[in-house]
């Protein structure tokens, strides 16, 4: 894929584009997603969707990226820096954890790990839409709550890592291999709580 390739961000037909390549990409993965599925699903010519993404790796990775910023977005709508560390940690696994249970979420990761070998850019381009950048938003808040007192964090980073994973325990495994798909509220919150129990154990002031 050309490193000079740029995504044109503007026009009306720009969401249409978006919303075709996820419908087409989540059914029939990346390999089997088609360049003419994808403008039929998003109801333009091919000519109109080339000239928004040139590379169908661009276009994969601009919807990754559009899910998990607006994923990120709803988080810190909700997410007050100037609420003490388990209010605002409920929060955020609260947000985290359906995410990760999501049947995009899940889709996109093994999207990725089926092209890992021959398009690592894919899963590199996922792990930072995704993984890294909700990992950074959170220590900016761990950082703010430990300067006040609130959170002993001797590794910062190494603590929003592992909230992170916190967030994973038990079911995560269940929903990527298949195990489960459908999971129940009260399951959700039993991670919730104890994903900011066991954060709090640790670290807490």
């Amino acid at each position: 894929m050309p490193e000079s390739a740029t995504i044109v961000r503007t026009g009306r037909k720009f969401q249409q584009v978006l919303n075709g390549a996820r419908e087409v990409f989540l059914r029939d993965g990346f390999e089997g997603a088609s360049v003419d599925d994808i403008a039929r699903a998003a109801g333009v010519s091919k000519a109109t969707l080339y000239s928004y993404f040139p590379d169908k790796r661009l276009l994969f990775m601009e919807v990754a990226q559009t899910e998990c910023n607006s994923m990120a977005d709803r988080a810190l709508e909700l997410i007050d820096d100037t609420k003490p560390p388990r209010e605002v940690l409920t929060v955020a696994a609260s947000q985290i954890v359906p995410f990760l249970l999501s049947e995009f979420a899940q889709r996109i990761f093994r999207i990725c790990m089926a092209e890992r070998d021959r398009f690592p850019e894919l899963g590199r381009a996922f792990y930072a839409a995704g993984p890294e950048m909700g990992r950074k938003r959170l220590a900016e808040y761990l950082e703010i709550a430990a300067q006040r007192g609130e959170l002993n964090l001797p590794d910062l980073q190494m603590a929003a890592e592992q909230f992170s994973e916190l967030c994973k325990v038990k079911l995560w495994n269940l929903a990527a291999f298949g195990v489960q798909t459908q999971f129940s509220q009260e399951e959700i919150d039993d991670v919730v709580v104890n994903a900011v129990e066991t954060f709090m154990a640790r670290y807490g002031a």
